[in-house]
């Protein structure tokens, strides 16, 4: 049986933050995470892509920001359990909480935060036949691992929110050609990266297709052509390429976490602004699981919301007590 303050269910970028936010207040966390790797969906679905809305970096890579991250809670010695799901949660008492895994693995802590991302979650595939027969490295992917896979290659992106421009600015650099289709003239996306998507494509360095959708994909063993249809005239485009990398975001799934009798609002856990604290008292939810009113997925809100709970979650803990933060200096080194 493990034994902690704060078990964090989900080791992605805001689960680690927490870390770091809960350590300073001398709580201890454990992560426990599904996939087999701290990261979440940075370490997972896109290691090597750019962020751009991180604070004091202009880019960072997301396998570089979760490794930071981790350098980051290093002095607070967390602990994990990955590789697992939590299958149960009981809360026993006034304030402890039993967490079971699949594996069986318990957890008892007397605070639980759900950083868990999208939950369980898969690519939304765009409905065009046959898209199937050339998944599972034939040309069609849903996430980008290596960039460097698509190194003089001809590549189609579909889609036109941060992901499809932030990919597009990057592998611009790194494709033969490129090709960025969207169905509509405006973006979802960060303006400045609009901005820079634009400005590629009035240079000549990328192709940019807009009010248009995938209608078919051709080739033999292999994608060889991606056909595109405009809109409004119905008019067929025919696009040579080695790749297509539909970037339609991801469809979210709680798993277990809905039968935990949480306020749930279309997939997402509803929680109090002033802390983050869900319906249950000691249950805390931060990041892109929770939803509230002018919410912003973004990882900069997610850290804001790990600083917020963790204040609140000390006071869960130890009521009526004041907490201080104390920095030393050993040698040069902080340490808290």
């Amino acid at each position: 049986m493990i034994s902690t303050d704060i078990a964090v269910i989900g080791a992605g970028p805001v689960g680690l933050f927490a870390i770091f936010e809960a350590g300073l207040l001398k709580m201890r966390c454990h992560l426990i995470d599904y996939l087999p790797q701290v990261g979440g969906q940075l370490s997972e679905i896109y290691p090597k892509k750019p962020i751009y809305d991180i604070p004091g970096y202009p880019s960072v890579l997301a396998q570089e920001l979760i490794d930071n991250l981790m350098e980051q809670a290093k002095p607070f010695h967390p602990t994990f359990t990955l590789g697992e799901r939590i299958e149960g949660l009981e809360k026993r008492g006034e304030a402890d909480f039993v967490l079971t895994t699949n594996m069986g693995t318990i957890i008892e802590a007397k605070v639980v935060v759900i950083a868990g991302g999208l939950g369980c979650f898969e690519p939304r595939k765009p409905a065009v036949e046959n898209l199937e027969n050339f998944e599972n490295g034939k040309g069609v992917n849903y996430m980008i691992l290596d960039p460097e896979k698509y190194r003089d290659q001809r590549m189609v992106i579909a889609g036109g929110g941060d992901s499809a421009l932030d990919w597009t600015i990057y592998l611009a650099e790194v494709c033969s050609e490129l090709t960025l289709v969207h169905r509509s003239e405006s973006f979802r996306g960060a303006p400045d990266s609009v901005n820079k998507v634009m400005k590629l494509a009035e240079s000549g360095k990328i192709n940019l297709i807009l009010n248009s959708n995938l209608n078919a994909v051709h080739g033999t063993d292999k994608l060889e052509q991606v056909e595109i249809i405009q809109n409004r005239s119905m008019e067929k485009t025919i696009v040579e390429a080695d790749h297509l990398i539909p970037l339609f975001g991801l469809s979210p799934k709680l798993g277990p976490i809905e039968e935990w009798n949480l306020n749930i609002s279309k997939s997402a856990i509803e929680v109090n602004t002033d802390d983050y604290s869900t319906n249950i008292p000691g249950i805390y939810a931060i990041g892109d699981i929770n939803t509230y009113t002018n919410k912003l997925k973004l990882i900069l809100c997610g850290f804001h919301e790990a600083a917020l709970m963790s204040h609140s979650a000390y006071q869960y803990m130890n009521p009526g007590v004041k907490y201080t933060m104390k920095y030393t200096t050993v040698n040069g080194v902080s340490e808290f």
